[in-house]
């Protein structure tokens, strides 16, 4: 059976779909000893042979899926590998034996909900920017934002370098001790994105914290603990892109 080269990379593990894609089109990619660069070649991983960065890529069958919710806390790297030795979300997945990828980011000072799984279907889906998959997040910001200012970046802003952040829901749902604290959904998810929404307005972030993702929602797992999404959250994820 034929069936995209970038899909069948993401399948088998490789990597999520977008960075398997970059693989293509960065030519780190061979079928049959000639290197590929066109999304969308059909490949028959029975037959084919199947190179990426000169790494013989064997023939697998479909592969059981993991999907992972882990609440990331402050202080960690959501990444796999970091060359300078920080700790990363790697640390906390003890018993976790499979190869799996995070969907999206949270920045080290960030923390909360961050969903991985082995599945580059689903990654590719959730993280693509036409979906627009809802995310909220709990954020504590310096003082007290006027409502004008929050109906400025609830309205869609554009910061240097056409820097554009889309419109979001945002309201403020207490105050402690001079800060706010507030709720914030957004429907893209570029770096920083929320800490320069806080810089925009001049009320930098103090924490930051994602509790929901579509709806998978981070309640009843601790800081640094993680546990397999249930069938009924699978469906929904996939039903959703």
């Amino acid at each position: 059976m034929r069936e995209r080269l970038q899909k069948y990379l993401a399948r088998v593990g490789i990597d999520s779909r977008r960075k398997c894609e970059e693989l293509i089109l960065g030519g780190k990619v061979r079928v049959n000893n000639l290197i590929v660069t066109k999304l969308g070649t059909k490949i028959n991983p029975q037959e084919d042979i199947i190179e990426v960065k000169g790494k013989l890529i064997k023939y697998k069958e479909k592969k059981d899926y993991i999907y992972i919710l882990l609440n990331k806390p402050q202080g960690y790297l959501t990444s796999l590998y970091d060359p300078y030795h920080r700790p990363t979300i790697l640390d906390l997945l003890k018993g976790i034996t499979e190869r799996i990828y995070p969907v999206g980011r949270l920045d080290f000072n960030s923390e909360g909900l961050l969903i991985l799984t082995n599945d580059g279907e689903l990654t590719y889906g959730l993280t693509h920017p036409s979906k627009k998959i809802e995310k909220t997040y709990i954020v504590k910001v310096k003082g007290i934002p006027s409502l004008k200012k929050l109906n400025i970046l609830s309205k869609g802003i554009i910061l240097e370098n056409n820097y554009k952040i889309l419109p979001c829901n945002i309201h403020t749902l207490k105050t402690i001790s001079g800060n706010a604290i507030l709720k914030i959904k957004l429907r893209e998810g570029k770096k920083r994105q929320i800490r320069k929404m806080g810089e925009y307005i001049g009320h930098p972030v103090l924490k930051l914290r994602r509790i929901q993702i579509d709806s998978i929602r981070l309640k009843g797992v601790k800081p640094g603990e993680y546990r397999h999404l249930n069938k009924q959250e699978i469906r929904s994820l996939k039903k959703t892109i």
